[in-house]
Parts: structure tokens; sequence; C-alpha cells
């Protein structure tokens, strides 16, 4: 499949919200993707093939850090390069060397692989972090000076 990644726009937002709802038990409402989109410094990715939406990525910048908001993939398209298209992306905007840091369920093992890959490392859980089943999350870090290629 062919994945074209660019910026995410105003426009996208019906589709992201679309989006949202298939892949989501507790979805973002227009509003949280509106704020993330208004964020100057943060990297706001959208995956495409043609004029179809694939997936979205959204990164804010705090403190120096990116924070990896939202990743999300139709359901589709998985298994098929569209995250790790957005990643690449995301690596090479951002900057390679850069501090990166997420939270991922930790039923999700085909996230943590794929976040694995860029060197993403586990640095804790946070308790019941999920609020549609109170499911625990991994706190991941991309520490600086790690290598970012895929393995």
């Amino acid at each position: 499949m062919s994945v074209a990644v660019r910026d995410l726009a105003y426009g996208d937002l019906a589709s992201v919200i679309a989006v949202e709802r298939q892949v989501f038990t507790a979805p973002w409402s227009l509003a949280m993707f509106v704020l993330e989109l208004s964020k100057r410094d943060g990297v706001q990715l959208a995956a495409t093939n043609g004029e179809r939406l694939l997936g979205y990525l959204l990164c804010s910048l705090y403190a120096g850090d990116y924070h990896v908001m939202n990743v999300a993939v139709t359901p589709d398209c998985r298994r098929q390069g569209v995250a790790r298209a957005m990643f690449e992306h995301l690596l090479k905007v951002a900057g390679p060397d850069a501090n990166y840091t997420l939270e991922v369920r930790v039923s999700n093992a085909a996230a943590i692989a794929l976040y694995e890959s860029y060197g993403f490392r586990s640095a804790g859980v946070r308790p019941r972090y999920y609020s549609d089943n109170g499911e625990d999350a991994i706190v991941m870090w991309r520490a600086e000076g790690r290598p970012w290629e895929a393995a």
C-alpha cells in the first residue's frame, strides 16, 4: 500500500473523528483535536492514500521533550506500515536526537513492539491510566542519542 505522510489539517478533522471513534473505546473530542492542532510547536501528522485518511499522529512539545499524545490507524490498514511511516516522519521532523515519551496500554503488544523498534523503552507504569476500563499504561521514553532507525 502506498502511504503518504503530511501535516494534519483542520479540514481532516471529520475523518479523524470517524477513525478515532472506530479505534478507541474512549475517543477524544473534537475540541481536544482542535487544541492539539493549535499548538505551533507540536507535530501533527496525517497518513493518507490518495484522499483517504489512513491514520494520524499527534505529538506535543513539553519542556523540551516530545510527548506522543495520540496515534491511530484505521482497522483495515493496520500492520501495513502506516504507523511506521508516521513515526519515521515524526522522528525526521522533530529530530532524531530529541527526547520522546508516550503512554501505551499494557495489552497493546503490537504498539509496544513498534515503539521498541524505534528505541523506546519502558520507564514505568501508570496504574489505571485509561478511563474506559482502568487498564494500566506503560510509560515509554526514547532518550537523546539512541538510534532511531527501525530495526
